[in-house]
């Protein structure tokens, strides 16, 4: 039995309202909750994804083990040259390391510096 279920994955960043907003846009997401230090995001199933106003942010350094991404969004897309446009188009960068080219992902940095991958 189940101690618990998850509520919601919280990313820390500088700009919640901006890092909000860059995510529902990618996920045809809505904004649920929306504070001066939290904003959470939320499609049609149970899954959310929070974003929590951290002003000293740093962002990890991926694949720097000294400073490790400790975790990472999978993002499936049915396009992924087209979402790597529109990605980037939002304010993703396209990160310098890409181990997964030959597997189908494309590994970006969000506004904040969280990697997060698109997925075929």
């Amino acid at each position: 039995m189940a101690i618990g279920t998850l509520s919601e994955v919280v990313l820390d960043c500088p700009d919640p309202e901006a890092l909000g907003g860059f995510y529902a846009e990618i996920l045809g997401w809505k904004v649920e909750r929306e504070e001066e230090d939290w904003v959470t995001v939320a499609g049609d199933g149970p899954f959310k994804l929070a974003f929590q106003l951290a002003p000293d942010h740093k962002p990890p350094v991926w694949p720097d083990a000294e400073h490790p991404q400790q975790f990472h969004l999978d993002i499936r897309v049915p396009d992924l040259v087209k979402a790597t446009d529109e990605v980037i188009a939002l304010g993703a960068v396209k990160h310098h390391h890409q181990p997964g080219l030959e597997e189908g992902f494309i590994v970006f940095l969000d506004p904040a510096g969280h990697p997060f991958c698109l997925v075929d």
